[in-house]
């Protein structure tokens, strides 16, 4: 599997590939349709233990009082917290980002097990906490976050918005296919990260609109009813799987690689 999907890469690399909007989007919305509901209740679920527990290790570190104080609107300004505090804070969720990072990737697994039929257990969301993918998903996210929460940093303290906006799509857009190169092509973090931004840049508008539209279609749970988000959210990880699927591909029944299997 591993020399399939770089013999793949060099190939994309030296020849680029054809990618067709609405093939991709058919190709994620059909699968969307079969993880929408089972996938929702699963982000949900995880979203009220996260929140939960997070509230409850912040009420003990800070005290309930310090707590709401702190989150109060007015103190939440950039000027009021301080560089010092935005510097905390920014690390303070690059680490929860990349402890979070299986999440995400157990969610993309579970397009791929719906479009093969294949079960997905509760307990299946907790699968890339195991080697080798916790680490290569940790670095990786750590890297990414790091680097993107750095340069927001510098471009906020310089007061430029707009292109600190530019930068965050930039970042977001041509890493976007990192976790799936992770957890199907079994790359290491920094290959996966250099492998997301090549396959990007072979086709990057046809894939900005992509994301867009999912992040549009992301949104309009949001609008419709807040409770909604949790089913369209979905609906980006099935396009992620959708985008690995076209470009990069899975081994056939009749390929006689030696890592085949991919579950």
């Amino acid at each position: 599997m591993e020399n399939r999907v770089q013999e793949r890469l060099e190939e994309i690399k030296k020849d680029g590939y054809v990618l067709d909007f609405s093939i991709v989007f058919n190709h994620a919305f059909e699968n969307y349709k079969k993880i929408a509901v089972y996938g929702a209740l699963i982000i949900f679920v995880f979203f009220v233990l996260i929140t939960i527990i997070a509230s409850i290790g912040l009420i003990a570190f800070f005290g309930a009082t310090a707590l709401l104080d702190f989150f109060k609107p007015e103190n939440l300004k950039p000027e009021v917290l301080g560089f010092e505090m935005l510097l905390i804070l920014s690390g303070v969720s690059i680490l929860i980002s990349s402890l979070l990072s299986p999440f995400p990737a157990a969610l993309i697994k579970m397009a791929q097990c719906a479009e093969n039929d294949e079960e997905f257990h509760v307990a299946s969301m907790f699968k890339f906490y195991k080697a080798p993918y916790f680490v290569e998903l940790f670095v990786a996210t750590f890297i990414v976050a790091f680097v993107s929460s750095v340069i927001s940093l510098l471009l906020n303290y310089f007061e430029i918005p707009f292109v600190n906006v530019m930068f965050t799509v930039f970042i977001s857009l041509y890493t976007l296919l990192m976790i799936p190169l992770i957890i199907f092509g079994k790359l290491s973090a920094v290959e996966s990260i250099k492998a997301s931004a090549l396959i990007v840049s072979k086709q990057p508008l046809i894939i900005l609109a992509l994301a867009v539209v999912g992040y549009i279609a992301t949104l309009v749970g949001f609008i419709g009813c807040c409770v909604g988000i949790f089913f369209t959210i979905p609906f980006m990880y099935s396009l992620y799987y959708a985008l690995y699927s076209e470009i990069v591909g899975f081994p056939t029944k009749n390929d006689n690689s030696p890592l085949q299997n991919i579950n």
